[in-house]
């Protein structure tokens, strides 16, 4: 489906990848499309706590539709449903995502609803926590003689689980780094997953709270000891952490 066969109503969506946090890791276009829009609807990820640097929010309907780990939800449905009903009125609107649209974000089915209901809708790339986070922490995913290769993986369902789709013995055998999203509480059975398929409990980690903002907290560890170190440290979402030998300290690190 595309917006060449499109008959599209008045109104505009933009799908503005926010980046990891901070506010001015959002790209260049994606400001100017939040300048633009006069209706924005926000994540409690990416720049949302800091909208005011970005535009003028005093002059744009702000409506908050957080989807928070085990707490306050606004269903997709309803996500979908309000990005048409206020582009139907022939406003801008701007979906400010953390990171980026289609990682992890469920991107790609608003850009399909919006679409399927004759919206014309733009995605604009942001800078993936995933890869982002662990960068400005001083950690490299990949490392020339080291690590070739990097997964990606939302956790937010457990090793084993029925609906989980994730190989985990597969990514212990794949000998790249593993970097972890949305996985705070599974990481005792992520840990423990790994190291039954192929994993040494001495591998490196590295877990950063709220990269890219004020409040980043950086711990280190090996993967025998990842959940109790969150636990000691009362590590919270959002968090990232990373698996693998690029974790490990290094000449530049104390």
């Amino acid at each position: 489906m595309t917006a060449t066969h499109q008959y599209f109503s008045p109104g505009h969506v933009y799908l503005v990848g926010g980046g990891p946090g901070a506010w001015d890791l959002i790209t260049v276009r994606g400001m100017r499309a939040l300048q633009r829009a006069e209706v924005i609807l926000t994540d409690h990820l990416g720049p949302t706590a800091e909208l005011d640097k970005l535009c003028d929010t005093s002059a744009k309907k702000i409506i908050d539709v957080s989807k928070l780990p085990y707490g306050k939800q606004t269903t997709q449905e309803k996500i979908n449903a309000l990005l048409v009903e206020h582009a139907r009125t022939g406003a801008v609107v701007a979906r400010l995502k953390g990171g980026d649209p289609y990682v992890f974000g469920r991107g790609f089915e608003e850009y399909e609803h919006c679409l399927r209901h004759g919206i014309e809708c733009e995605v604009i790339p942001g800078v993936t926590s995933a890869v982002a986070v662990p960068g400005l922490a001083g950690i490299p995913l990949t490392q020339r003689g080291l690590v070739h290769s990097f997964h990606v993986v939302s956790a937010h369902l457990p090793p084993g689980h029925p609906r989980s789709q994730v190989d985990w013995p597969a990514l212990a055998r794949s000998g790249g780094t593993i970097v972890v999203i949305m996985g705070v509480r599974q990481a005792g059975a992520i840990a423990g997953a790994l190291i039954d398929a192929a994993l040494e409990p001495t591998t490196p980690c590295a877990i950063v709270q709220e990269g890219s903002t004020e409040k980043e907290r950086v711990f280190r560890c090996s993967l025998g000891n990842l959940a109790e170190t969150m636990s000691r440290n009362q590590v919270r979402s959002p968090a990232v952490y990373v698996i693998g030998e690029v974790a490990g300290p290094r000449g530049d690190q104390p």
